[in-house]
């Protein structure tokens, strides 16, 4: 059976005020490399990804271009990210290669997946249309209202999501367009896959699969490397 054709859309639009540095997350080093470069390696060297593109802050476009340039042996496309989230992946998923079949949306500054990871999250959106990774939930979790615990949540069935997340292009497609026209903001892609009825797939995600966000963060995956 052929392996899918996989665009990979890498939303870098951060600029990462909650890190507390000017310089935006996504090109903070880990050792002697970016974040985003070590997170792009993991996707230039699959054998089934035909193509990457990366949405970048606006200001940082030709950056995040010399970051790329001539140093990955499958092609990576720079565009202009929007003001959210979802507005990058949008304008990345534009710049996608119309042949590619299955679409992951990965965070800029996840750097720590690996190779199985992305081949379980490929194959299960191959076979049910959309995928994604995660952990189930093992801390007890409370809502909180104002400093004061309004309830304990049953946390059997709770999940805590990752990337890459995988879908079948044209599904993928169709969630956005369908977003965009109900002006919904959503957390994940998988949430506006749902928004058409369609199951998402869960596979086993991994524990050190963190996303860089805060000082600590930054820390600790400093000392991984």
């Amino acid at each position: 059976m052929p392996r899918p054709r996989v665009a990979v859309l890498i939303p870098a639009g951060g600029i990462g005020t909650r890190i507390g540095r000017r310089t935006p997350k996504q090109f903070l080093r880990l050792g002697r490399e970016t974040i985003l470069a070590l997170t792009l390696r993991h996707f230039t060297g699959h054998p089934d990804v035909a193509a990457v593109v990366v949405a970048a802050p606006a200001e940082h476009v030709a950056r995040t271009r010399a970051l790329v340039a001539g140093r990955r042996r499958t092609a990576v496309d720079v565009v202009a990210g929007g003001a959210t989230r979802q507005e990058s992946v949008w304008c990345a998923l534009q710049a996608a290669p119309a042949e590619a079949e299955i679409v992951l949306v990965h965070d800029a500054v996840r750097p720590f997946i690996d190779r199985a990871l992305i081949d379980a999250v490929v194959a299960a959106a191959a076979a049910s249309g959309a995928a994604i990774c995660a952990l189930p939930i093992a801390e007890t979790v409370k809502r909180v209202r104002d400093d004061i615990v309004e309830a304990t949540l049953e946390r059997a069935g709770l999940w805590a999501v990752q990337t890459p997340q995988g879908f079948r292009a044209a599904l993928l497609r169709e969630a956005h367009e369908k977003a965009r026209r109900d002006s919904v903001v959503g957390t994940d892609d998988a949430m506006l896959v749902e928004r058409l009825g369609q199951p998402v797939r869960v596979v086993p995600g991994l524990a050190g699969n963190v996303k860089i966000t805060t000082p600590e963060d930054l820390r600790r995956a400093r000392r991984r490397r």
